[in-house]
C-alpha cells in the first residue's frame, strides 16, 4: 500500500498544492448542489447527482492526461539536462582531468586528450606523461594562474578537494595580447655627443661626409629592425618604433654605438651617441618627455650609451664602456658659476653638504661653495657629521680649527635642519643620491631648492626638481670643477685662502691618483690655480697620510688577491672582520699598480653590517656597469655598492659569477 500510494503513484494534478485545494473547493459546492437537489425534490436531485457524477469523471480523466503530459515533459526535460551535462564535461572545449591522491590520471575529456595526441595518460602518473605539465600544476595548486604548455597557453584551474584539474585554451587571446604589446609605439631620441667639438676643426666638405656617414648607418640600423628616423638638426635625430622592435635591439646590444664609434676613430674624429627610448605610455607627449629624460640621463652619464625605460620601472642601460671625452667648455664654466651666483643672491642662506663618510673631494668641493657664498656676501653652512669621519677627514677638520670662520661654519644635520627656511638653497656635492646624502632628512626639507654639483656619472636614482645640474662625469673631480667657477666670481672679494686652497687640490689628487687617472688638460689648469692661490703641497702629503692601523689592514686584504678572468683581481675580507671602507679603496688602489691587473675588486664587511665592494680600474673595464648591477654606482673606473643581507662569501660568488658572465658574452660578440 505505501508503495501504491506512493509520490510516484499519485497524480501530477493531486502532488500540485494549488490544485488540490481547487478539487477540494469544487468538491464541497458539489455536495452542497446536491444536498439542496434532494431537499427541493427527489427527481431534481438525482439528476444533479447524475451531473456531478459526469462532471467528475469528465473532470478527473482531463486532468489525468494534463498530469501524464506533464509528467512527461518533466522526464524528457531531465533527461535532456543529464544528457546535456554529460555531453558538456565530454565535448565543451574545457580540458578536464581527474587523478588520484598519487596524481596517476583516472580520466580526460576528449578536449584535453587532443593536446596528448596519441599519447596513453590513464593509468599514468602525471609526472610520467609529461613532466612539464606536472611541474605546472603543482606549482599552482593554491590560486589559478596562466601557463605555457606545448606551444599553447592554458588558464589553470586546480581543484583539490576531487583532485580534479581544469584547462581552457587561451592561446588566441594571449597572441592578440602579445601582438598588443609588440605593437605600442616607443619613442626615442639619439644624439651626438660630441658633434660640435670634432667638427671644429673639419671642412666643410668632411663635416658632409661625416653627417652623410652618420645618417646613412643609422637608417640602416632602423631599417634592419624596422623602425623610422628622422634628422632634427646637425647632431639630433628622432626615433620611432613598436615595441617588438625595440626588444630585437635590445637583444642586439645597441651594436650601433661600437659600429660608429670605431669607424669614426679610424678616421680620427671618435663621435659617439647618446640614445634614450622610451616606451609603455600611451599618452604621446607623456611618451617624448620620457624619451628626453632618458636621453639627459644617458648624457648624464657621460654619453656613449643607451638608456630604455618606461615609467615606473628600473632603467635598463647599454654601452657606457669607453672613458667620456673631456668637452666642457669655458663658457659653460662660466654660465653655471653665474647661474650658481644668482641663486645664491636670491636665497636667505646657502647649505652645501657632501655624501655620508665623506672623502677629500666631498669635503673640498664643500669648502669652495663655502668661499663662494662668501665672496657674494652670503652664509653658508657646510653639514657635515664629525663623529663619523675618516681619519684624513679628521686631520683636515683639525686643521680647519685655525680659521674661525670656516670652523664656524661646520654644523651638524639636526643643526641643519634647525636652521634651514622655504628660502635656503642646497648644494649637493659630489654626488646626486639623496640616498647617499650627508643628510637626507634636510634634503626632504628642502627638495624644491636643490642644486647638484658632481662628477661621477647620473644614477637612476635622481632629485625630482632640482633648481640647477652641473655634472660632467668626464672631470678628475668635484673640486676641479667648483675650482673653475671662481675665475667668473668677484675679483673685489676675499680670494681663496690656503686651507681651502690645500683642501681642494687634495681632492683632486686623491681623485686622478696624483694625476695618473681621469686627468684632463683642465685638471691640470685647476691644480695650477690652486697652487697660485697658496695651496700646501706638503700640507697635502699630511692629508694623504694613513695611519698604520689601515697600512696593515690594506696589505692583509691585497695578500688574499686572486685572479678573474685574467685581468680582474680580487680581494675578500673576512666575514667576521669590518674594514674600513676606505681601506678598502685603498686596497682596490694599489692593485691596480700590479702588473696584468686591469680592474681591482675588495668585498669587505662595512661597519654598518653591510658587504661592501669598492671597484676601481684603468679605464679599459667599466666597472660602474657591474656595481649598478649590484645596487651601486659611480664612475667609469671608479665605483662601488654596498649589499644588505648576505655573507661576504655570497657577495664573492655573486660578483665572480656576474664578472664570468659578462666576460663570457663579450667573447660571444667578438
Amino acid at each position: 500500500m505505501k508503495k501504491f500510494f506512493s509520490r510516484e503513484n499519485i497524480p501530477f494534478f493531486l502532488q500540485n498544492q494549488q490544485l488540490r485545494l481547487l478539487s477540494l473547493v469544487i468538491l464541497g459546492l458539489s455536495l452542497i448542489a446536491l444536498v439542496a437537489g434532494f431537499l427541493m425534490n427527489w427527481i431534481f436531485g438525482t439528476i444533479v447527482l447524475i451531473l456531478i457524477i459526469m462532471a467528475s469523471v469528465l473532470s478527473y480523466n482531463t486532468l489525468i492526461e494534463l498530469s501524464s503530459s506533464a509528467n512527461e515533459y518533466i522526464s524528457d526535460l531531465s533527461y535532456r539536462i543529464k544528457r546535456g551535462e554529460q555531453e558538456a564535461l565530454i565535448q565543451m572545449p574545457l580540458g578536464v582531468m581527474l587523478f588520484n591522491a598519487d596524481q596517476t590520471i583516472e580520466w580526460v575529456n576528449p578536449y584535453l586528450q587532443r593536446y596528448f595526441g596519441n599519447q596513453d595518460v590513464i593509468g599514468y602518473r602525471l609526472e610520467d606523461v609529461d613532466a612539464d605539465l606536472a611541474a605546472a600544476i603543482n606549482g599552482h595548486l593554491d590560486a589559478p594562474a596562466t601557463i605555457r604548455w606545448h606551444d599553447y597557453q592554458f588558464d589553470l584551474r586546480v581543484q583539490q578537494s576531487t583532485n580534479t584539474v581544469y584547462m581552457m585554451d587561451v592561446t588566441k587571446y594571449a597572441e592578440l595580447e602579445d601582438q598588443f604589446e609588440d605593437e605600442k609605439v616607443v619613442i626615442g631620441q639619439i644624439f651626438l655627443d660630441n658633434y660640435d667639438e670634432i667638427t671644429q676643426s673639419m671642412t666643410d666638405t668632411d663635416i658632409s661626409n661625416l653627417n652623410n656617414y652618420v645618417t646613412n648607418e643609422l637608417s640602416k640600423w632602423t631599417q634592419t629592425f624596422g623602425m623610422y628616423l628622422k634628422r632634427l638638426d646637425d647632431d639630433h635625430f628622432f626615433l620611432l618604433g613598436y615595441a617588438n622592435s625595440l626588444r630585437r635591439v635590445e637583444e642586439n646590444k645597441f651594436k650601433i654605438l661600437d659600429v660608429i664609434r670605431e669607424s669614426t676613430s679610424k678616421q680620427n674624429f671618435p663621435l659617439t651617441l647618446s640614445i634614450g627610448i622610451a616606451y609603455g605610455e600611451r599618452n604621446m607627449n607623456n611618451l617624448a618627455d620620457l624619451a628626453q629624460s632618458n636621453m639627459d640621463l644617458a648624457l648624464g652619464r657621460g654619453g656613449d650609451q643607451v638608456v630604455v625605460k618606461a615609467e615606473d620601472e628600473q632603467a635598463r642601460f647599454y654601452g657606457g664602456k669607453t672613458n667620456p671625452m673631456e668637452k666642457r667648455t669655458r663658457v659653460r664654466a662660466r654660465m653655471i658659476s653665474q647661474t650658481l651666483q644668482e641663486l645664491m643672491n636670491q636665497s636667505d642662506q646657502i647649505f652645501v653638504q657632501g655624501h655620508h663618510q665623506p672623502d677629500m673631494d666631498s669635503v673640498g668641493a664643500c669648502l669652495g661653495i663655502r668661499r663662494i657664498a662668501e665672496m657674494n656676501d652670503k652664509q653658508c653652512w657646510i653639514v657635515l657629521d664629525e663623529q663619523n669621519v675618516h681619519s684624513d677627514i679628521q686631520r683636515l677638520l683639525d686643521q680647519l680649527k685655525t680659521d674661525e670662520n670656516i670652523e664656524a661654519s661646520i654644523i651638524s644635520p639636526a643643526e641643519a635642519l634647525e636652521k634651514a627656511t622655504d628660502q635656503s638653497l642646497l648644494v649637493m656635492a659630489d654626488h646626486s643620491k639623496p640616498s647617499i646624502s650627508m643628510s637626507k632628512e634636510l634634503y626632504e626639507r628642502l627638495e624644491n631648492r636643490v642644486m647638484i654639483i658632481d662628477h661621477h656619472r647620473r644614477g637612476e636614482e635622481f632629485p625630482e626638481n632640482p633648481v640647477l645640474v652641473y655634472i660632467e662625469p668626464y672631470a678628475s673631480s668635484t673640486c676641479e670643477l667648483i675650482t673653475e667657477m671662481f675665475e667668473y666670481q668677484s675679483h673685489d672679494a676675499e680670494p681663496i685662502n690656503k686651507i681651502e686652497a690645500t683642501a681642494m687640490l687634495t681632492g683632486i689628487v686623491i681623485d686622478t691618483k696624483s694625476f695618473s687617472l681621469r686627468s684632463g688638460s683642465r685638471t691640470f689648469d685647476a691644480a695650477s690655480y690652486l697652487r697660485s692661490a697658496g695651496a700646501d703641497s706638503v700640507l697635502v702629503q699630511q692629508f694623504m697620510k694613513e695611519n698604520v692601523d689601515s697600512y696593515l689592514q690594506r696589505n692583509h686584504l691585497i695578500e688574499s688577491v686572486e685572479f678573474v678572468n685574467s685581468d680582474m683581481a680580487l680581494c675578500v675580507g673576512e666575514n667576521d672582520q669590518v674594514y674600513d671602507p676606505v681601506t678598502a679603496a685603498q686596497a682596490a688602489d694599489s692593485l691596480l699598480s700590479m702588473s696584468g691587473v686591469d680592474a681591482s675588486f675588495v668585498i669587505t664587511r662595512r661597519e654598518d653590517g653591510r658587504v661592501g665592494i669598492s671597484a676601481r680600474s684603468m679605464g679599459e673595464i667599466n666597472v660602474q656597469v657591474y656595481m649598478e648591477k649590484l645596487g651601486g654606482g659611480g664612475h667609469l673606473s671608479n665605483a662601488a655598492t654596498q649589499i644588505e643581507g648576505q655573507s661576504v662569501d655570497e657577495v664573492k660568488q655573486t660578483l665572480i659569477d656576474l664578472l664570468t658572465a659578462s666576460d663570457d658574452e663579450n667573447s660571444e660578440s667578438n
